[in-house]
């Protein structure tokens, strides 16, 4: 798997859809999911495309496990959290309260788990990350 690419094609996807949230926000005069925006661009864009330009920039090696749970916890994680945040702040299905509830939560959970295995990778694979 390319990391980077993976990274920076879903992140594009993030950026088109909070763009257009933001869009139809300023056009509607309604800022109800303002706080849905945000999370989208700056989780699922900025933060997706920065995990990318490190991949690219330093030597991790592929085989990397921490990269691996990096990867897949990171993407997980957004769209959970992402996700779950608009379930829980629309409430689109009559009944499902306590579901949405519980996925947001488990999505932003995922997701801090992905930033702690990035802290982590930061020192483990610290020889990787210098500017030589």
């Amino acid at each position: 798997m390319d990391r980077t690419r993976f990274f920076v094609r879903v992140s594009a996807i993030y950026a088109l859809i909070g763009a257009f949230m933001g869009s139809h926000m300023a056009g509607g005069g309604g800022l109800e999911l303002s706080a849905i925006h945000a999370h989208i661009l700056v989780v699922g864009w900025l933060s997706l495309f920065a995990f990318a330009i490190y991949y690219k920039v330093f030597s991790i090696p592929k085989d990397s496990k921490l990269s691996l749970i990096h990867v897949w916890s990171s993407f997980v994680g957004v769209l959970g959290l992402t996700l779950g945040m608009f379930l829980y702040y629309t409430q689109p299905i009559e009944g499902m309260r306590t579901f949405n509830t519980v996925f947001f939560i488990v999505g932003g959970t995922i997701l801090l788990i992905a930033f702690a295995v990035f802290a982590i990778m930061a020192f483990v694979h610290g020889k990787a990350i210098s500017e030589d």
